[in-house]
This record gives structure tokens, sequence and C-alpha cells, in this order.
């Protein structure tokens, strides 16, 4: 049975980015993967000012271009865009998909977006699964 993997991610990954993220206990061609990339914004102020626009486009193109990405490696790959709370995001795919683990790909410390912040212990807390994290 294959091993069920949410990818959250806010820019576009390929299979060897999954691959280097899930270690050499999970081949992502053996997996069963599903991207979604939270329609995050920019600052504070667009995200309370319900601007999403232009958040809900580029991650709609992360997506797109990280599934097609993954496809063409030979990994099973679907996607969704998610909430602008990444854990709100996290929380409506377990809903559809019966993840095993989550892996959490995020840009580094100083250049993280809003609400990008994310704590790999409490997700894992939070949602009862093992919670891997790579820097984009």
């Amino acid at each position: 049975m294959a091993v069920k993997v949410l990818v959250v991610t806010s820019e576009p990954i390929s299979a060897p980015q999954l691959r280097n993220a899930l270690g050499t206990d999970t081949d992502p061609t053996d997996a069963e993967v599903m991207v979604v990339a939270p329609a995050l914004s920019e600052s504070a102020l667009r995200f309370w000012m319900s601007d999403a626009d232009e958040a809900i486009a580029k991650a709609d193109e992360v997506r797109r271009t990280s599934v097609a990405k993954l496809d063409e490696a030979g990994v099973a790959a679907s996607g969704d865009t998610g909430e602008g709370d990444p854990e709100t995001a996290i929380e409506d795919a377990l809903k559809t998909f019966d993840a095993d683990r989550i892996v959490l790909f995020t840009h580094k410390a100083g250049d993280l977006r809003y609400r990008e912040d994310l704590d790999r212990d409490e997700l894992a807390e939070r949602f009862g699964l093992p919670v891997d994290h790579a820097i984009i």
C-alpha cells in the first residue's frame, strides 16, 4: 500500500526536492502525493484586507507546476489550492486525503511569507501525523 504524503508548499517543488525532504524511508514514486498550495498573502495588511486575488493566483500556479513536475518524474500527484492560513489548508486537505505524513516546504528564516512560520512539532501534535520540514 502506497504511503500518502500531504505536501504543503508556497513555491513549486520537484521530485528531487520531495525525495530529499522524505529521506531514505520513502520513495516518492511509491507514494500517493497531494500538493496543497496555501494562498499566502505577501503581508499582514493584504491578508486582513482580504486582498486574496494575487495570493490565490500564485497558489494555483504553485499547485499546477508542482503536480506537473511530480507527474513528469513518475510521482502520483494531485493538488489543491488552500486557504491563506496554512493550518486551515492542512485541516481542509486532511478531510479528503487520509495522509500518513505531512511535508512542509517553507522559505528560510528571514524570507518567510506571512503566516508561513509554522512549527512542525505543533503541527504533528495537532494533526497526529509525522511532519517533515524542508527549505524551498
